[in-house]
């Protein structure tokens, strides 16, 4: 096969080895003035998950991009958190929120696929979400946006869960 036809569907910053999805979110540039001019840092938020129910995020910062990004992966590699899922989707309705932040996500059938901005859209397909819909208010940060998204993912509970724990059967 020519090296320009590659036919696998991996996107750029999958990495195939580890059997995570990582996907970078943000990457940002802060300038300090020195004497002899401007020091850059950079800061990278990735977003971390095995596209079966867990996934999680990190924030690393360096002096250079690569380093920022492979700090961020291995913190979201330990970070991981398992979620409830139901045949692709999510099992109810949930509102997540983390400062300025508020991400509303609602289950939805086969085939409607990922209705979401860019840094939702990269926790769910990390976390394996095949159909969902989703709407965010308030602030726009992609930061705070994926910790809301988070936060919302985490109060999830199927009803076998919602049984096992009141004791009941509905």
């Amino acid at each position: 096969m020519a090296k320009g036809n590659r036919k696998d569907s991996r996107k750029k910053d999958d990495k195939p080895s580890s059997g995570l999805i990582e996907r970078t979110v943000k990457i940002k540039r802060c300038a300090a003035v020195v004497k002899g001019g401007r020091r850059f840092s950079f800061a990278a938020m990735v977003v971390c998950g095995d596209g079966k129910g867990k996934v999680g995020w990190g924030y690393g910062k360096a002096n250079e991009v690569g380093p920022s990004v492979e700090k961020a992966n291995k913190q979201a590699s330990r970070t991981l958190h398992q979620i409830s899922m139901v045949d692709g989707s999510i099992p109810h309705r949930v509102d997540g929120r983390f400062g300025a932040a508020r991400v509303v996500m609602l289950p939805a059938g086969p085939g409607t696929g990922i209705i979401a901005g860019s840094a939702v859209r990269a926790v769910c397909e990390a976390a394996g979400v095949k159909n969902i819909l989703t709407k965010s208010f308030g602030s726009n940060n992609p930061v705070t946006l994926v910790k809301a998204t988070l936060e919302a993912l985490r109060q999830l509970q199927t009803k076998e869960d919602t049984q096992r724990l009141r004791g009941v059967e509905l």
